[in-house]
């Protein structure tokens, strides 16, 4: 289906919008409180005598922090993305196709901008493991 008629009433894109800033929200309250505490662990760890195994697990907590706010950047470019399309008239197509996303995936995750079949083509193609086109 690639019509682009609106396939949902007003009601739910309201809701979509309310849910994509709170998301938005959290998303930012949350990486503003990992960067202060990663702040306040560097310059507790500048004064003090500390062992390599101390440094080496604080670089491995800074890499998975580090991992986790590369997601969660990624996924408030994905919330505003959703929310322009919503002021746009757009929100519920896929930015790849113009195909209608499904009210279930929407409401699962409001700031969905492709299907779930495009989702899974983008992800396997970007899966090293997927050279033969299997998923290990």
């Amino acid at each position: 289906m690639s019509s682009k008629t609106p396939v949902f009433d007003q009601a739910f894109i309201q809701k979509q919008r309310r849910q994509l800033t709170k998301l938005r929200e959290e998303l930012l309250r949350s990486m503003k409180a990992e960067e202060k505490e990663e702040t306040q662990l560097h310059s507790q760890s500048v004064g003090d005598a500390h062992e390599a195994e101390d440094d080496a697990q604080k670089l491995a907590m800074l890499e998975i922090e580090g991992t986790a706010v590369a997601r969660n950047i990624e996924r408030l470019k994905l919330i505003e993305r959703a929310l322009q399309k919503i002021e746009d008239g757009t929100y519920g197509f896929s930015d790849a196709s113009g195909e209608a996303i499904q009210r279930e995936r929407l409401e699962a995750v409001p700031e969905a901008i492709f299907t779930l079949a495009e989702l899974e083509a983008r992800e396997a193609k970007d899966d090293p493991r997927s050279a033969a086109g299997k998923k290990i």
